[in-house]
């Protein structure tokens, strides 16, 4: 059937779709989400179909964008339409559906056409969906890791080694990355870490990282950046490095799943080329991983995913239960980062965890042949790891003379005070993060929760516990509803049994933490 193009001006996302009037689609024997191939000029491609009973005349097909440029299409162009079979790729998530093990070569051609837009979200759903029911054995999420690597970028560095670290996320204010990452480059090790902006949490390493530099840098802006400083702090989204991954999580985050969190990993460092790498497990109520037990379940994978594609892995099960240091929020964090690396502040817990995961890769390389934690705190004392983080912020085209007194805070502002006398026994992280997002965390860098006390602290009545930042009024006070309702940071004397009563039938709320 030969129909004129109308341009719709619109994206896809980057799926081939068009739009056709309902009785055309009705003569083709194609009804939404079927498939039509596109011939025109000698230029051939196969879309997925939607169908229109009014805005799309008949005789005429509506083409998005990324038709449009890929065939080189002109308003009023005559194109050959035709019904076109469903992608073998649609077969192998079937058969996924039905609970059986993928081959590689099955597991390639679902991967190669979620790349390509070949898939629809309703498949690609289905797969991610039938790999939460049924699982994945450590074979597919091999096949899964190599053939997320091979549909997209690769760095090539000429470095003999290449190391990189990564935390399964769940924490709130883990800028552990912003100490780590200048720390081993000024050891004389390259780091080329890539991260990701924050999807349930109040800031991404992405988010922190863009207050001090820009970071969404292509992969030859990132090559010349660590050819030039052993090191970088970038977004993983710019690079296209397993570019699969960032499509299965739009599909993972609204259905509260989480499948491919070892293929998501351990692609993108097979993709940066690392041959040593820490995986960080934060452990405890609040995270992912509950107990100690399941997360030395899950470094037992990692170790081994990462044997199979040639990566030495070594993971590191931290406490997870209360935030990594005192601020939580792009801006904020990014201010105490830059103060603890300049030597200001009190965030043992901060220094401590990055020192150790420094620590690992010293060891792991060789550069430390005893106690790399230590090696890792005099690099952070003398000074190189400021100087280090300065030299990457100027090379990634920020200001590397910025002082934490540079960094804009929310100036909208509200203190929460303790209502007793006595210590802080626990802070629910959950709450911590709702409340920096309601307060326009990640989006807007000056919103946050700055923490005064933290577990263990002694507290007396009216003493301030945290100060709740924003850049709108009417943000600040969503923000602050949160406290005002169940308790968000526990006071008493002893550990006490009671957290607190429940008399009316309340909502139920599930944290789901899906971080990369």
């Amino acid at each position: 059937m030969r129909l004129k193009v109308s341009l719709l001006d619109l994206e896809s996302g980057g799926k081939f779709i068009v739009v056709l009037n309902r009785e055309d689609a009705e003569d083709l024997g194609v009804s939404g989400l079927s498939r039509v191939k596109l011939s025109c000029r000698g230029k051939e491609v196969t879309a997925i179909v939607n169908v229109a009973f009014e805005s799309i005349m008949r005789g005429y097909v509506g083409v998005y964008n990324e038709v449009k440029k890929y065939m080189n299409l002109r308003e009023g162009d005559e194109v050959e339409v035709e019904a076109a079979h469903s992608p073998l790729s649609v077969y192998y998530v079937r058969n996924k559906l039905h609970g059986r093990k993928l081959t590689y070569e099955e597991i390639f051609e679902i991967v190669k056409d979620v790349v390509s837009g070949n898939l629809s979200e309703i498949e690609i759903a289905a797969f991610v969906t039938a790999l939460h029911t049924y699982g994945l054995d450590l074979d597919e999420a091999t096949s899964l890791s190599i053939a997320m690597v091979e549909t997209g970028n690769k760095l090539e560095l000429k470095k003999p080694l290449i190391v990189d670290k990564h935390s399964i996320g769940g924490v709130p204010g883990d800028k552990t990355t912003l100490l780590v990452v200048p720390i081993i480059a000024a050891s004389g090790l390259t780091i080329p870490k890539s991260s990701s902006r924050s999807i349930t949490s109040a800031a991404g390493t992405a988010d922190r990282a863009e207050v001090l530099m820009p970071v969404a840098l292509g992969i030859d802006e990132l090559r010349e950046v660590v050819e030039k400083t052993n090191g970088c702090i970038v977004w993983g989204g710019a690079l296209d490095l397993a570019p699969a991954d960032d499509i299965f999580i739009r599909v993972e985050h609204p259905l509260s799943i989480d499948p491919l969190l070892l293929p998501s990993i351990m692609s993108k460092k097979k993709a940066v080329g690392a041959n040593l790498l820490v995986i960080d497990i934060p452990t405890g109520r609040g995270t992912k991983i509950k107990t100690i037990g399941e997360a030395d379940l899950l470094a037992k994978d990692f170790i081994e995913l990462g044997r199979r594609l040639g990566i030495k892995v070594q993971c590191a099960v931290t406490y997870g239960e209360q935030p990594v240091g005192y601020a939580i929020g792009p801006a904020l964090e990014a201010w105490e980062a830059l103060n603890t690396i300049m030597g200001k502040g009190q965030t043992y817990d901060l220094i401590d965890k990055a020192a150790h995961i420094a620590g690992m890769l010293l060891e792991m390389s060789g550069k430390a042949y005893g106690d790399g934690r230590e090696m890792a705190l005099e690099i952070l004392r003398s000074g190189k790891a400021e100087e280090k983080l300065r030299e990457i912020i100027g090379a990634q085209g920020g200001d590397p003379d910025i002082k934490p007194d540079d960094i804009a805070l929310g100036s909208e502002r509200f203190t929460v005070r303790s209502k007793r006398d006595g210590i802080v026994l626990w802070i629910d992280n959950a709450s911590i993060v709702e409340a920096a997002r309601l307060a326009g965390a990640p989006k807007d860098k000056g919103a946050g929760v700055l923490l005064h006390k933290k577990i263990g602290d002694r507290v007396s009545e009216g003493e301030a516990l945290a100060t709740v930042f924003a850049e709108r009024a009417s943000k600040l006070e969503r923000a602050i509803s949160i406290f005002e309702g169940l308790p968000v940071i526990g006071v008493g004397e002893r550990m006490e049994m009671l957290i607190h009563e429940i008399r009316e039938r309340p909502i139920a709320k599930k944290t789901f933490v899906l971080e990369r």
